[in-house]
């Protein structure tokens, strides 16, 4: 999603990294405590050294949270994870993404108008009332709402199984709408030990999400068609190898 930005000065776009460097050093050191930058795992060097906290975005969001004497935010991310941090940080807090336009592909293959155009179908084919709307953290605060509102809730890729656990327990729900991530909601439930036949991918590109009304009856996981477009670039091929080179390495997956 494309978010109108004014462009920076030239006295910035031409600088010299010293430059910058001291420019950064001055307004840090002018502001203060008033100031309280989050760097995200995934910045480089020369921006995580400004930060005064690293980590994943829940994690920075309530660190923004725990710090009220920052009048002045400065997330050092995307999006999704600005707006986080913004609905945890208090009213006379200021959250600023340096660059608008940061975003993540997989939190954008699931918008506001395509969960309501899906919710309001499956509405005609089952009973919603018994659905629980799952998000998970990579996602717009417009989606985080519609679950609130819709008696669901937001989940990292933490508290994934604990959160469909809930959503899942006696009274509260027979399936759930799980979105933007397919591979967190199928692997978490087959950790769970539901099986592929209990889930069903919905396609918001298609009538019915691609599927049967009986496919909507007897899945319990409905599973939006979304993914990270990161990690649909590893393949078996490279764990093979890896293992190859490193008999005694680990290999560590994102679920």
């Amino acid at each position: 999603m494309l978010r109108l930005q004014a462009p920076l000065p030239d006295r910035y776009t031409t600088a010299e990294p010293e430059d910058l460097a001291s420019r950064i050093a001055a307004a840090k050191a002018s502001l203060g405590s008033r100031l309280f930058v989050l760097g995200h795992h995934y910045q480089r060097d020369e921006v995580m050294r400004w930060a005064d906290a690293r980590g994943d975005s829940y994690r920075l969001s309530v660190l923004a949270a725990e710090n009220p004497v920052a009048e002045y935010v400065v997330f050092c991310g995307v999006h999704f994870m600005a707006e986080s941090a913004d609905i945890l940080t208090g009213d006379h807090q200021t959250v600023v993404l340096p660059d608008l336009n940061a975003g993540c592909s997989m939190a954008d293959m699931a918008d506001l108008d395509s969960v309501e155009e899906a919710w309001d179908a499956l509405s005609a084919v089952i009973d919603v009332e018994r659905l629980v709307p799952i998000t998970y953290m990579n996602s717009s605060a417009a989606l985080k709402a519609f679950v609130g509102r819709n008696g669901g809730a937001v989940c990292t890729s933490t508290n994934a199984r604990a959160v469909l656990s809930w959503a899942l327990a006696e009274g509260r729900g027979d399936k759930v709408l799980f979105f933007p991530d397919q591979h967190l909601g199928r692997n978490t439930g087959l950790a769970m030990g539901y099986g592929h036949g209990d889930m069903r991918v919905w396609d918001p590109r298609r009538e019915l999400g691609g599927l049967e009304e009986k496919d909507c009856k007897e899945a319990t996981f409905l599973l939006w068609k979304g993914h990270c477009s990161v990690h649909q670039r590893f393949r078996p091929e490279h764990v093979a190898a890896f293992r190859a080179s490193h008999p005694g390495g680990i290999v560590v997956a994102h679920p």
